[in-house]
């Protein structure tokens, strides 16, 4: 009599790719999560997928970062690398990839930097050409997350005119500045040098303002919504998607997993059944698709219930 279904095929698995060969890096803040230099990372997919998660979103880590992030839409970065590699050993998995720059920024804004403000307009024009450069490598869709206004539209158009008129976009629609993406910072070393990011991500006091975010994307020519972080924000999933019917998407970002890593390791709740609730959760609420670094694990454990059933 369950009103909510939670299934493997709901589940998006997010991975860092970094330049090197043979590594898998720990992530401190997160357990359990691994830089993956591009060989362990098709040997991981081939785990994730066996899984049963067939969706896969990258985040890259270059060799080097400068102040106008000319490796997010360099042809052979470590990312546009990744997707071919991931493409031909995994061509079943659905591979997306992170449109932004501050991975690759040596300053950790999103865009930029015009003194101490993000240049809007320049920032559009370099990640149109990182979705271009993700695409002719074979993305199968591009997820921006930069929240610069007008992006959507810009990437779109460029897109379209470089022959990926069928590419989907993922859109950040409603990405909030929010104190849960500590962890994350750490695992893509992109923590802003100087200020913070409240320009131009959202105020989580504004939940309407989400909707008319997401609404303006969706004219600009956005697929699927996404709203981040997940958890804390639960009413603006509903919202978006009871207000727009689009696909939506749900980011259970990196502070989420770590506290309930932490809780578990310190024996204060039961991890598997934490984990499956939260996402069930976030499923009741709305979302179509959920990127949660527990996908892998959700997705064996849901199989694991079917089982018995």
């Amino acid at each position: 009599m369950a009103e909510t279904e939670l299934s493997p095929s709901h589940l998006i698995q997010p991975m860092f790719v970094t330049s090197g060969e043979g590594l898998r890096e720990p992530v401190e803040s997160m357990p359990g999560v691994e830089r993956l230099s591009i060989s362990e990372l098709v040997a991981e997919v081939t785990t994730v997928a066996s899984a049963g998660v067939r969706a896969v979103l990258l985040f890259g880590i270059p060799s080097t970062k400068d102040e106008v992030a000319s490796e997010a839409y360099d042809d052979e970065g470590v990312v546009q690398m990744a997707v071919r590699a991931l493409k031909e050993a995994h061509p079943e998995v659905t591979v997306i990839t992170d449109v932004c720059l501050c991975e690759y920024t040596s300053h950790g804004h999103c865009g930029v930097l015009q003194g101490d403000e993000v240049d809007n307009d320049l920032t559009i024009e370099l990640l149109a050409k990182t979705a271009i450069s993700h695409a002719d490598a074979g993305a199968d869709a591009i997820a921006p997350s930069d929240m610069m206004d007008g992006r959507i539209g810009a990437i779109r158009t460029q897109l379209d005119e470089s022959g990926h008129q069928g590419l989907p976009i993922i859109s950040y629609a409603a990405k909030y500045a929010s104190s849960f993406y500590g962890p994350f910072r750490d695992a893509a070393d992109c923590a802003p040098s100087s200020g913070d990011r409240r320009g131009y991500q959202m105020d989580p006091a504004n939940a309407l303002e989400a909707v008319r975010e997401a609404e303006a994307d969706l004219d600009e020519g956005a697929d699927v919504l996404m709203v981040k972080p997940a958890m804390p924000y639960l009413d603006v999933v509903s919202l978006v998607k009871e207000a727009t019917g689009a696909p939506v998407a749900a980011y259970q970002v990196s502070g989420e997993y770590s506290m309930i890593k932490a809780a578990a390791a310190n024996g204060w709740l039961d991890e598997r059944s934490a984990v499956l609730e939260s996402l069930l959760a976030i499923r009741r609420a709305g979302a179509d698709a959920i990127i949660t670094y527990y996908a892998t694990a959700a997705a064996l454990w849901l199989a694991e219930e079917a089982s018995t059933r």
